[in-house]
């Protein structure tokens, strides 16, 4: 393995993503480490998360920021003291502004449970039932200003049952979330991500089908 990338997370509750991300850290599969969890809730169950795996948490309360733009400049502030070199939302509900964005410019990432640029915002698997879809899936992709906007690193298609309910469908899809975000991660990591405007292109080999259903794209050989 070669020298781990730090990583700083943003959080507002459960942080499933942020645990398999500290997953594939443990386990050596990312060369990257999570170094610092931030929340704009103090009791989101993912700073404990954070805790029992002696990383660093920071609860920043949004109640004490007159503008999003302030409260993102702390935000940043407390990133840069850990020298994060790369910044993941994981269900953070905040739409994040230009303060944050700029200064990690294609270095921060969300994961969205939808093919963007479907269904975008919350509710994004129900959206997706209601309208009738036969596949739907999850999205990594850098962040932008707008919400759930930013050029896509990696997407994994899932189908819609017909008996799937909002419920089954997110379930589905969460298992894929915890597989193409440490992957696109690693990426990063790698460095073989390049943005050309509205494109991410991923230096390796292309895309596999993994059975399941399931198509990862890219899905690249690691080495």
């Amino acid at each position: 393995m070669s020298k781990k990338i730090k990583l700083g997370v943003l959080i507002s509750g459960r942080g499933s993503n942020l645990q398999s991300i500290i997953d594939a850290s443990k386990a050596g599969n990312i060369d990257a480490e999570v170094v610092v969890v931030i929340s704009d809730k103090k009791d989101a169950q993912g700073l404990e998360s954070a805790r029992v795996n002696n990383i660093d948490t920071i609860f920043i309360n949004p109640k004490e920021y007159k503008k999003r733009e302030e409260y993102d400049r702390k935000v940043v502030e407390e990133l840069k003291k850990y020298k994060v070199a790369l910044v993941l939302l994981a269900g953070f509900m905040r739409i994040v502004t230009s303060a944050l964005i700029e200064p990690f410019r294609d270095r921060i990432m969300n994961i969205h449970p939808a093919l963007l640029p479907s269904f975008p915002g919350i509710n994004a698997q129900r959206q997706a039932i209601e309208y009738g879809v036969k596949f739907s899936g999850c999205t990594v992709h850098f962040v932008e200003e707008g919400m759930d906007e930013g050029p896509i690193i990696i997407q994994a298609v899932v189908p819609v049952s017909d008996n799937d309910t909002a419920e089954s469908l997110s379930k589905r899809i969460l298992k894929y979330e915890h597989k193409i975000y440490p992957m696109a991660v690693q990426f990063f990591a790698e460095g073989r991500l390049k943005v050309e405007g509205r494109r991410v292109a991923v230096s390796g080999d292309g895309a596999y089908h993994l059975g399941e259903g399931i198509l990862i794209n890219p899905y690249l050989n690691r080495r």
